[in-house]
């Protein structure tokens, strides 16, 4: 079996239009399990419940942005070692530097095309 069919992913973003171009993304790559939450805090109480492999996460989000919310995943015992993707508009050196001190697997620069979304995923999980 294919790891696109037995990856569960989760994406977060407060912004309809990004979550459904990242999902619509995922399915086109076969990737069927694929969640999502609007915040950081709606994806921890999701995890809790539903753990997953990968989260692919909005940078600038309300009340918990996408570090922050790495931070809380790193440091919950369920999902420290889920693998992190962070999405960002403005991929500042600070907020790199400080995604990799948190444990950030790897990172995503808006705008980006679905074959840069899937070389990004396949760097951290392996070809799909």
């Amino acid at each position: 079996m294919a790891l696109r069919d037995q990856i569960r992913i989760m994406v977060v973003d407060d912004m309809s239009t990004s979550r459904g171009l990242i999902t619509q993304a995922l399915d086109a790559m076969g990737v069927r399990q694929v969640g999502s939450a609007t915040d950081g805090h709606g994806a921890m109480q999701i995890l809790e419940k539903s753990p997953v492999h990968l989260v692919i996460s909005d940078y600038n989000m309300p009340g918990m942005d996408g570090l922050q919310l790495l931070h809380a995943l790193r440091t919950h015992p369920k999902s420290k070692s889920v693998g992190f993707i962070l999405i960002t508009g403005r991929a500042d050196r600070e907020i790199i530097e400080t995604g990799r001190k948190l444990g950030m697997n790897n990172f995503l620069k808006k705008p980006f095309t679905p074959q840069e979304l899937k070389a990004c995923i396949e760097a951290v999980v392996g070809r799909l």
